[in-house]
């Protein structure tokens, strides 16, 4: 338990007027790479079927230096359920994902987010509106029922679906963050540019705008330079943890020349290993980010704890995980540590 825990907790608004918040993202990627979640339907059924170790990854992100304990309900809405034949789940589903949250939010000082996505239904019409509208309303309802600090909108690519996230947040009465995610061209579906489609997010009453998933730290942080200098409140910027670049800027259109053996000839999903950041990339976005005044930061689908520590550390923090990153001066043959260099000669005298 930490020595926090029970004590009176700064909201994240609150927060974020201080300094940079982190928020560790990317569950559906990381249970699936443990074997505990389903490549492709990509609905968590694991806070249902193995609650212990939801909760332990909520663990492993606030040890890193999470900020924040974000609820597993990404993609637990009416839609995904439905396809895969059980909606009936649904409720059972949010409600349980949001508890094991809170769990662990409560143990430490960490903020505890609810989160709505993209619902893959949208269209501009008003049937859809009125179907996602419901969708966010039943979730953000669930949300509010385990007492959120916020609530998390994220990985839109219309920029309207993502106005409609934000009213239904806005009303509940918790700040809102909301992100988009940007695919191969740098606009909506609608054609809004990331700083235009932010400044009507902000304008509509979002506490935090900006980009998540999709796009690695190269190819996303131009986009975050711009939605920087439209806006006037809080930046959030979340990259997946790729090695995303000009001719192929999102991990969807990354392409493998040396491996013929990929399902589909398609690294996404279950093959973007040769593409991973190591941790000093994400350390150096998040000090890039944060240099250019974006304050909400993270790590989207493909993080792991070791990138959360990087991203923490790289803005001045030191979690507890700290205690255990590297320090080469102690290596038995790279190492500089004078202790060990005398070691290595004296065994090298024997040989």
């Amino acid at each position: 338990m930490s020595e926090n825990a029970g004590a009176q907790k700064l909201g994240l608004l609150e927060r974020l007027d201080l300094g940079p918040v982190i928020c560790a993202e990317g569950y559906l990627f990381e249970i699936e790479r443990r074997g505990y979640l389903q490549a492709g339907a990509f609905v968590p059924e694991v806070v249902l079927e193995h609650p212990e170790l939801v909760a332990q990854l909520h663990r492993e992100f606030v040890h890193a230096g999470s900020d924040v304990v974000e609820a597993f309900t990404y993609y637990a809405h009416r839609e995904k359920l439905r396809l895969i034949g059980k909606e009936h789940l649904l409720e059972t589903m949010n409600r349980a994902a949001l508890a094991t949250a809170k769990e662990v939010a409560d143990e430490s000082d960490a903020l505890l987010a609810g989160d709505i996505c993209n619902t893959n239904v949208f269209a501009p019409e008003d049937g859809s509106r009125r179907d996602v509208r419901a969708m966010f309303e039943e979730q953000v309802a669930w949300a509010m029922d385990a007492d959120v600090d916020f609530i998390i909108a994220e990985t839109f690519s219309y920029g309207e679906e993502a106005l409609i996230a934000t009213e239904v947040v806005k009303a509940a009465g918790v700040p809102a963050v909301v992100t988009l995610a940007m695919h191969q061209e740098a606009t909506t579906r609608e054609g809004w540019s990331p700083a235009e489609a932010c400044r009507r997010i902000e304008a509509a009453g979002a506490d935090v705008v900006g980009l998540n998933c999709i796009r690695g730290p190269k190819t996303m942080l131009p986009l975050v330079a711009s939605v920087r200098e439209a806006v006037s409140g809080h930046v959030a910027a979340l990259p997946v943890p790729y090695r995303t670049h000009e001719a192929e800027p999102t991990f969807q259109s990354l392409r493998d020349q040396d491996c013929d053996c990929i399902p589909g000839g398609r690294p996404f999903p279950t093959a973007l290993d040769p593409f991973v950041c190591n941790r000093y990339e994400l350390g150096e976005f998040a000090k890039a980010a944060h240099e250019l005044g974006v304050n909400y930061l993270g790590v989207c689908c493909g993080a792991a704890p070791h990138h959360i520590r990087s991203v923490a550390e790289a803005l001045g923090k030191s979690p507890p995980a700290s205690k255990y990153s590297a320090d080469m001066s102690k290596h038995a043959f790279l190492g500089t540590d004078e202790t060990l260099k005398q070691h290595n000669r004296d065994y090298a005298a024997k040989l």
